[in-house]
Order: C-alpha cells, then structure tokens, then sequence
C-alpha cells in the first residue's frame, strides 16, 4: 500500500520524478523560475520512493553512477560481461588491482595489467600490435611496387627481371618499366646503376624498424605463451601433492611447490610486459629529445642486464615447477624443494631491482613525468576486499548494502545503520559519496553490485 502524499508536495514530486526519467541525479534545481537551489538528494528520495519505488532504485543507481564518474579514485571494473563492482583505492591511482570478480587491470588506464609498462606505452604497443601498420612495414621491405598496377611483387627467383600479373615487366633493382629481353647481366636498353641515397635509405629504415619491432614482439609473445601454458600447472601440481600426501613421507608442507608457481606466474608476467616497455624506452618515438644517444645506451644496456638476469632465472624456475617431482625419491624431492625457494627469493628480488632501475633511473630521470608505472608487490596484484555500508530505511523493514570493493583495507567494514552508531570513517565515506541526511523525511538504500539499469 502506497503511503499518500501531502499536498503541497505533490508538484514537486512530479517536478523530481521529470528530472529522474531525463537522466538526471545529482544536483537537481528547484523548480521555482531563476532559482538556483540544490534540492536535497534525501527529500528526493523520500518523495519519490512514495510514488514510483522503482524509479527511486534508479535515481539511486543514477546517483551513485555520477559520483563514481566524478571521483578519480574510484572507477567500475572493466570485466566482460560487467560485474557491477567499482574499486576504491585512497592513495595513488597509478597501481593495478584485482576485482573480487577475479579480473585483474590497471585502476588509471582501465586496460589489463601491464606494468612495468606505462599506460601511454601500452596504448601505442596494443595499437602497433592490432593495426596493420607492420604488415605495410614488411611489404615495403620485401616487395617492389609494379610501375602500371602499382600492386606489390614479390621476388621469387634470382633474375632481377621481374613480372608483374598485369604482364608488365620491371627492373628490381630500380623498380623501373622495361621489356622483357634480357640477359643475365643486363636488360635490353636499360641501365639503373646510378646510386639512388633517397630510396637505399628508407628501404633501410623500414628493414631496421621492421626487424627491431620483431625481435621485441616475438619476445613480448613468447613469454605471454608460456604465461598461459604455465597458468595450467595450477591442476597438475594440485594432483602431484595429493600423490604426494597419500605417500609415507616425512615430507608434509608442500606450500614451497604453490609458492613457487605464483612466484613463477608473477615474474613471468612482468618479464612479458618489460619487452613493449623495453621498445618504447630506447626507441625513436618517444624520448627521443629527452636523453643523449651516449647515455640511452648506457642505461639500455643496464636495463637489459637485468631483463636478461631475470629471464635467466625465471626460466629455471619454470624447469623445476614442471619436473614430475610426484615421482622421484624424497632426496630428489628435497633438492627440488631447495631450487624451487631459492629461485622463488631470486625472481622476487631481481623484479624488485627491474622496477628499481625503472622507476629510478629510466622514468626517473625523464624531464616529463607523464609515464607512471604501478609499483610492484612481491605478493602480486592487490586484491580488492568488499568495503560494506548499508543504512536502515524508515518506510520499510529492509536492509539493502552498498558494496564496495576497496583494495586498501584488509577485510569487510560495515556501519551500524541510519543510527550513527557505525565508525566515524565508515560514515565519513558514507556522508561524501551521498550527502545523506539524518533528519530529513529518512535515507534511501542502494547496493553497487547490482548492474545499473539503463532502461
């Protein structure tokens, strides 16, 4: 039973619910003429939920929409299909996060995590990977353009005479148009053996540029492959200790063999994304006004010193995380337990130093601090806890919860009710994110894991 209205209220129930139904939420005017007034998001509420309760749950989902939108530390999850969640984080948005719906992204550029890739980085790299402007680049290189069709011809013999499909005949050589008598050392009234700088140059360049992007892709590719083949093992292992444990062993920890493949997955993982970085820091592109060509070498080899240390490592580690260990004799075991944290302490330790020389040295020393990379744990990507507040309504027995997940606190926080009797930070939050109030005509309640609805 729908509870009635005043009457002095009903206009601007009407006026709320117009406003509601054209998108608005947040700082609806009053409805008087040249008046500039705020009307209070309780009242709204309040009034509205009398009237059309559904159109109040969207008014809600509105609200809560245009304050995640507006506040920069605060950002829905980017999961497909959408799980609904938004992230909290209090300090510095450049980090990566990991939604309680298992996706793991950047919280500033909304991508996949890639660090210790910059988000500029990736966005160029994701780009040079998907267009089409490398395949330009090969066809340049390998191909000459026919002088009729203009289509590219490729070489497929020894002969520098060359025939294009349309029939027309060309000097590979120059790329010139000329018949078809020829002999093995010269073509019937042709001669191009006049040095052309212009064209050996960009020919060059294109062949340079093309090998250098291939030699960072494939390694870029390769260890992003062994990342998806090793993030199998989960089962494998699970089914090697339980092997293991239904043995007569002295051995009953085996937290070592799990340690050792998250360690595994975390390393390799930032292995995979230092190669794009790694093709934008010592490139032409970017920096390249930023540093002298005497130092970028220094610090390039620096940087690829350590890569190399790593790769070296994480590459041992993976050898020993996939041996049939179930299988072999407890001293064996025990040799392999001892490979497994001892490369375990290494990987960690030489990311650490990775990030370091990044961070301090090569981002660090930049004029433009516009390339920001996400700090690196040694325990992964932070996982987001759900940070719970719910207040009571008065029209009704209900207790709805907001939800929202916050990788900065350690467990579940939750306000007592409309009452006040939560924590004073848990209310504080409340107060900024809704402005609600405690004595007006009661608070309305809304819960962030349910999609918005957009109807």
């Amino acid at each position: 039973m729908r509870e009635l209205i005043p009457v002095q209220f009903v206009g601007w129930t009407e006026h709320f619910i117009v406003k509601i139904n054209e998108g608005q939420s947040r700082r609806i005017r009053c409805m008087a003429h040249k008046c500039f007034a705020i009307c209070d998001e309780a009242i709204i509420r309040n009034l509205v939920s009398k009237r059309h309760p559904d159109l109040a749950e969207k008014f809600d989902r509105f609200l809560l929409e245009s304050y995640i939108e507006d506040n920069k530390m605060v950002k829905w999850c980017p999961s497909t299909p959408h799980c609904g969640n938004a992230i909290r984080v209090d300090e510095d948005e450049f980090c990566e996060v990991e939604c309680s719906c298992g996706n793991q992204f950047c919280f500033s550029c909304l991508c996949e995590a890639h660090s210790p890739c910059s988000c500029a980085m990736w966005a160029l790299w994701t780009k040079k990977c998907r267009d089409e402007s490398e395949t330009v680049n090969w066809i340049t290189v390998h191909t000459k353009p026919c002088p009729k069709c203009h289509k590219p011809v490729e070489k497929n013999g020894g002969c520098n005479l060359v025939s294009c499909i349309c029939g027309q005949a060309f000097c590979w050589l120059c790329g010139g148009a000329t018949g078809r008598d020829h002999t093995w050392s010269n073509i019937t009234g042709h001669s191009c053996g006049r040095y052309k700088e212009d064209r050996e140059k960009k020919s060059e360049r294109a062949k340079r540029d093309l090998y250098r992007y291939m030699h960072y892709h494939n390694r870029y590719k390769a260890h992003t492959d062994s990342f998806k083949q090793e993030s199998r093992l989960k089962e494998t292992i699970r089914d090697k200790v339980a092997v293991l444990e239904g043995k007569d062993s002295q051995l009953r920890d085996f937290s070592w063999v799990t340690n050792g493949l998250y360690r595994l997955f975390r390393s390799r993982r930032a292995l995979s994304y230092s190669y794009p970085f790694a093709f934008y820091m010592f490139g032409d592109e970017l920096f390249n006004d930023e540093m002298t060509k005497e130092d970028l070498e220094i610090k390039q080899h620096l940087f690829e010193d350590q890569q190399q240390q790593l790769e070296t490592n994480v590459e041992k580690l993976s050898k020993f995380i996939e041996e049939p260990f179930d299988q072999y004799p407890e001293d064996r075991i025990m040799d392999i337990r001892m490979q497994v944290i001892n490369l375990s302490v290494i990987t960690d330790t030489l990311c650490k130093k990775m990030y370091e020389c990044i961070e301090a040295d090569l981002l660090g020393s930049l004029q433009f601090g516009i390339h920001n990379i996400a700090p690196y744990h040694s325990k992964g990507i932070e996982k987001a806890t759900e940070l719970t507040i719910s207040w009571a309504a008065k029209s009704g027995n209900t207790d709805k919860r907001q939800k929202l997940a916050d990788p900065t606190r350690g467990g579940m926080s939750e306000s007592e009710g409309a009452s006040g009797s939560g924590s004073s930070e848990e209310m504080g939050f409340l107060s900024q994110q809704k402005r609600a109030r405690k004595d007006g005509f009661g608070e309305g309640m809304f819960d962030l894991n349910l999609p918005a609805d957009r109807n």
